[in-house]
């Protein structure tokens, strides 16, 4: 898939960071394609950051600064993997859209455990078949 395309997260939970890296090696991402929020290099023009993020209600400050600098120019569409709430996914969403960018409706929510950190194949599979069949058809 030729895209230009960035795994972001916004945890220290190993295996968020793994499923990112995951997404940079199937999607033969770029070196810098894969980093934490804030990012060393910042969005430009990408068309899509799949957005890595665990939390309960508050986003965090970082992630909400983050968010509000995500503008159609920086970035046309975020497609959001969480482990947490929905409510902490839609308080995410909301930053997203009134930063004017491109929100995919289509959550994936994923269990991360406090040890865990190894993806299994089944969720490698899930996290593929999201970005193929829900994020990319739903592009702007």
């Amino acid at each position: 898939m030729a895209i230009k395309m960035r795994a972001l997260y916004a945890t220290n939970k190993k295996k968020m960071i793994n499923i990112a890296n995951s997404i940079k090696q199937k999607y033969e991402l770029t070196q810098n394609s894969v980093d934490c929020v804030p990012p060393a290099y910042s969005c430009d023009k990408e068309r899509i950051v799949v957005l890595a993020i665990a939390g309960k209600n508050d986003v965090e400050d970082a992630l909400r600064r983050f968010c509000i600098e995500l503008t159609k120019e920086r970035t046309a569409n975020v497609a959001l993997l969480c482990d947490g709430t929905e409510t902490y996914a839609n308080n995410v969403k909301e930053i997203l859209k009134g930063a004017g960018t491109n929100v995919i409706e289509d959550v994936l929510y994923v269990k991360c455990g406090l040890f865990g950190s190894a993806v299994k194949p089944e969720e490698q599979a899930a996290v593929v078949d999201w970005i193929d069949n829900k994020v990319v058809c739903n592009l702007k």
